[in-house]
């Protein structure tokens, strides 16, 4: 598996792969992929990977996303990885998330955060691993399909910055 950053060209994948993520019903709130100009306002401009395989398809996707506008919160993020269903299980997330905490302290990030569905263990535990923390419990925050969802928020301080 190799990682690379994500370029235009990549965009179909990414949008299949979040799709994918949608279909689950444990990924987000979401119920549609943004255009790419939407996708692209909505994230920062680095931090943006994706894993390939060894025929260069996209395997899976990672990127950050601002907290807020005002400069206090500069160095806070929030993460999204998504993984294609055909490759769960491959220590995917885990690798790309590696990658995109790396890349957030290079930039400048001390702070990491996550909003993830309590029934997304599989993406509880990656962050887990990756040393973030369950901070906050957010009951009946928002309703998918008329059901209310609860979210279980998790952060990472980084140690160098």
């Amino acid at each position: 598996m190799n990682f690379r950053k994500m370029i235009p060209d990549d965009w179909e994948s990414v949008k299949d792969i979040y799709l994918q993520g949608i279909a689950t019903g444990n990924a987000t709130f979401q119920k549609d992929a943004p255009s790419s100009e939407e996708w692209d306002k909505g994230h920062l401009g680095f931090g943006r990977i994706v894993s390939v395989n060894e025929r260069n398809e996209v395997t899976g996707w990672c990127a950050l996303s601002a907290v807020s506008s005002r400069c206090v919160y500069a160095g806070v993020a929030e993460v999204s990885v998504y993984v294609s269903t055909s490759n769960t299980g491959k220590q995917i997330g885990t690798l790309l998330l590696k990658q995109l905490v790396a890349e957030s302290e290079a930039n400048g990030i001390w702070t990491l955060q996550a909003g993830i569905f309590p029934e997304n263990t599989a993406s509880i535990r990656i962050h887990e691993k990756e040393g973030f923390r369950i901070v906050g419990y957010r009951e009946k925050i928002g309703q998918m399909d008329g059901v209310w969802r609860d979210t279980l928020i998790l952060e990472r301080r980084s140690k160098s910055i």
